[in-house]
Order: structure tokens, then sequence, then C-alpha cells
């Protein structure tokens, strides 16, 4: 954990000191921002691992029928199942595990950052570059007259530590949740949405708010503000990707193209309005009946049968 505690401090106490030119560097809306910041830099840092997430999550879902086929092909084997299922991973280059991986290099980061900022609170302990002198100064730090450093659990029946914690938890619960609505909502296929992954990630949506609330109310306030602005962070960076590079075959896809086309119209100065009109006519004019072709009237003489000039012979 010590390169953690240092490379955390590193970042923490440079957000500080660029606060404390126009801040207080005693009061915790100083602390509160470079809490923030910490999470920005960490967070913009995990972005390439962001991509791959989105990539192995893309090609999980649309190889879902593929999965499907196998299972009813191979569901009395399991073990040669999971041989097919993998050979198919390997050979689409998908990798199901990579989307795991941004969560699972941020639990280190969370868990040193806990660390941190709960001995320096409780203990003023020296962590990193974060000296003595700065932990004791982030323990007595207050924002809106609550500590940073306390806990729901730990509260002592102090209302707006409860409050202010509980505010926090709930905005995990919150942004986690959505985070995930989004993804299975707008971005997810139809034949995504049945089968073995789409009950994972039915149980990750109900599933993993609760068990951030569950511990949330442990982690003390800083820690809190840390968990919400990343939770933020992912929410608006999966919005950003589904609108802009959506899964083919899903609403998110379909939004797009709905808004390219409309943005073509007004580049070309041609009306939606304009547009629907003109599908309208033409479908009217595919749809329109075909006019009967009337007989052409005979002259008497003929439906008599035969002309003047050649009138029809007498019968003996």
């Amino acid at each position: 954990m010590v390169p953690l505690y240092y490379a955390i401090s590193v970042v923490l106490v440079g957000f500080h000191k660029l606060f404390s030119t126009f801040m207080d560097p005693a009061s915790g809306a100083t602390w509160a921002l470079s809490i923030v910041g910490l999470t920005v830099v960490i967070r913009a840092l995990l972005i390439p691992l962001f991509v791959k997430q989105i990539k192995s999550s893309r090609n999980m879902q649309l190889l879902q029928p593929k999965v499907k086929e196998l299972q009813k092909k191979y569901g009395h084997d399991r073990e040669r199942l999971a041989q097919e299922t993998m050979a198919l991973y390997k050979e689409s280059g998908t990798n199901p595990f990579a989307s795991c991986l941004p969560i699972l290099l941020q639990m280190p980061i969370f868990l040193a950052l806990f660390r941190l900022l709960d001995q320096a609170a409780k203990k003023g302990k020296a962590h990193g570059i974060l000296d003595e002198t700065m932990a004791r100064q982030f323990g007595d730090s207050q924002l809106f007259g609550v500590d940073l450093a306390g806990t729901f659990l730990g509260a002592d029946g102090d209302r707006g530590i409860q409050m202010m914690a509980l505010f926090f938890v709930v905005c995990m619960l919150v942004t986690t949740f959505f985070t995930q609505r989004q993804l299975m909502t707008k971005n997810m296929p139809a034949s995504a949405l049945t089968g073995q992954y789409a009950q994972q990630q039915k149980m990750l949506l109900y599933v993993l708010p609760v068990v951030f609330a569950v511990g949330g109310i442990a982690f003390p306030i800083g820690v809190l503000i840390y968990w919400t602005v990343s939770n933020l962070w992912t929410m608006g960076q999966q919005f950003y990707v589904i609108r802009n590079n959506p899964v083919p075959g899903t609403p998110a896809a379909k939004a797009k193209e709905d808004r390219e086309k409309a943005k073509a119209l007004r580049k070309g100065g041609v009306s939606e309005a304009d547009l629907a009109a003109e599908e309208a006519a033409a479908q009217a004019e595919e749809i329109k009946p075909i006019p009967r072709v009337q007989p052409k009237k005979q002259p008497r003489s003929q439906r008599s049968g035969g002309t003047k000039k050649n009138p029809p012979k007498k019968r003996s």
C-alpha cells in the first residue's frame, strides 16, 4: 500500500496547495475540492481501460446469439460448453474479464484513500507526503459545519454528520443504479436482454447499489465524496459513449440514426415536415389503385355481325 499512499497523497496535497492559494487551507471546502481533483485525475488515467471495457461489453452483447446456440447444443455438457464459449470469445478477440478491470483497479486506490483519510482524521497519522500537520488539519476540517472525517456509524448522534453521510450514500446508490440501467435500456440489443448475460446485468442493476449503500455508512464523508464523484464521472462517460458510439441494433443506435438524418436535412435546407410529406405522397402513390380500362364501344354494324361494305351472307 505504500506506493499507493505516495501516489494518492502527491495528487491530493498538490490540489490542496493549489486551492489554498485562494481558499482557507484548513477549510473543509478546500479538502473536499482536493478530493474531487484527485478523483478526476484517477478517472482520467483509467480512460484507456474504460475504452477496453466498452469494447469488451459490446462484443459480449453481440455474441449473445451465438452463445445461446452453443448453450442449446452443449447444454448437457458444461465442460464442453465452457470450452466452446471461451473459443468463441478468443476467436472474436473478446476478453470477458476486461469489463471488470476499471473496478478491480479502483478498489486498491479506494482502500488506500480510505485508510489515508481515516487514519489522518483519527490519529493524525502521516502517509506519503501528507505530513502529520496536514493530517490533523484534515481531521479538524468541516464542510457546512460537518466533519469531513465523520461517518454515519460513528456520528454519535450528530445529526449533521448522519444527514450528510446519508446524502452521499443515496447519491452513490442512485448514480450506480442509473448508470447500469442506462446501459441496459439504451445500449443492449434485444437478443442480449434474455439469457444468462441479461440475468447477470439485472442482478448488477439491483445488487450493486445495495452493496454500496450498506458499505457506505461506514466510510468517512471525504471517501463518500470521492465515490460519488467517481460514479458521476462513470455515468457521464458512459452517456457520451452510448450517444456517439452505440451498439448496432439498439435503441441508442436508432436514436443516433434519427439525429444524423435530422442533421442532414437541416444542412440540405429540407425540413422534417417536408420530408414526411414527401414520404406520405410516395406511399400514397405506391398504393394508388390502377384505373380499369373500359372496352371501346363498337359500332352497331359490327355488333350485328358485318358492315355495309361486307353485309352478312344470307343462309339458304
